[in-house]
């Protein structure tokens, strides 16, 4: 992408004063000593804990002179695990992250407007209080089959659970200057894209040679999250990754982003906001003839009930 690196800029700009709830907390406490007695003071080795967020939304019609769909229901299932693991200098952190959503109404039944599962798991060994020499593995893909839809009565068949599927092991370093920002590089990161679909692979979809399951790829790939609470009750995370691939038009660099707001209005229910962003230059779906790249925007805002929990 010729303009990726104005774009990354420009989102680190954006979410500049933010930080994760959960990972916040996680790294506050792991510096927390649990005191037994006087005498019997360790450390918390491990920290652990997630979210779950569900979201409902319905409406019906009836005589309605606007207008409008007879019936429509939206659903949409967040729900976020971690695990983080510190002791001398060695530290392991594991977090995954599931989105789906599904959209039903009576004039284009029943839809999905979100699928992703996502696995990072990086082990660091610090050199100093900020820098840690770190390998970061990372797993991406979905659950269920999409489509996209050029005609609305006329789906088209487009992913699937791996297909596509992004692999990437990343050997570099990993900054933190404060306990909100976590900035990770490598200069030399190993990839693989994969399409295990065989009708998906017969098309060549995803940057993957016709008829081939995967493609292999060398490049430099940085990932930075930022994290803020604003308030008790008002939070947001967001996460960018960046890779650029040495073998195939490094200057457009793949762009994944993801940022989610939440306020909660009791201990129970609260207002989501979630908007992800996508660049991916062997992604070629949209145009004339579904041969251009575009960046992709996803937004959903739900309100619903929001679930934490925690060790």
């Amino acid at each position: 992408m010729r303009k990726g690196f104005f774009i990354f800029f420009v989102l680190i700009a954006g979410t500049a004063s933010a930080q994760d709830p959960t990972i916040s907390i996680l790294k506050t406490e792991a510096s927390r000593t649990i005191t037994k007695t006087p005498a019997d003071t360790v450390k918390k080795r491990w920290i652990k804990g997630g979210l779950f967020n569900l979201n409902v939304s319905q409406s019906s019609l009836k005589d309605w002179a606007a207008g409008g769909d007879a019936f429509s229901m939206a659903l949409s299932l967040y729900t976020n695990g971690h695990a983080y693991y510190k002791k001398d200098r060695s530290t392991w952190d594991n977090n995954v992250d599931i989105n789906i959503a599904y959209l039903n109404t009576t004039s284009l039944g029943t839809r999905k407007s979100d699928d992703r599962f996502d696995l990072l798991s990086k082990y660091g060994y610090l050199l100093n209080k900020k820098i840690a020499a770190s390998a970061l593995f990372d797993l991406r893909t979905q659950f269920f089959d999409g489509y996209t839809y050029p005609d609305p009565k006329t789906p088209v068949f487009s992913s699937t659970s791996f297909s596509p599927g992004y692999v990437l092991l990343s050997p570099g370093f990993d900054y933190k200057p404060v306990n909100q920002l976590s900035i990770f590089v490598s200069p030399v990161s190993s990839r693989w894209v994969v399409v295990t679909n065989k009708t998906l692979s017969a098309q060549g979809a995803y940057g993957v040679d016709t008829g081939k399951h995967y493609i292999s790829q060398i490049g430099a790939f940085g990932t930075i999250i930022f994290n803020s609470k604003f308030t008790k009750t008002i939070t947001y995370n967001a996460r960018i990754d960046l890779f650029s691939n040495y073998q195939h038009n490094p200057q457009d660099v793949d762009v994944y982003m993801t940022n989610l707001f939440a306020a909660k209005f009791t201990k129970l229910f609260s207002v989501t906001w979630g908007l992800d962003m996508i660049y991916d230059d062997d992604t070629r779906i949209f145009g004339p003839n579904h041969n251009s790249p575009r960046l992709q925007v996803k937004s959903v805002i739900g309100i619903g009930i929001l679930l934490k929990a925690g060790t």
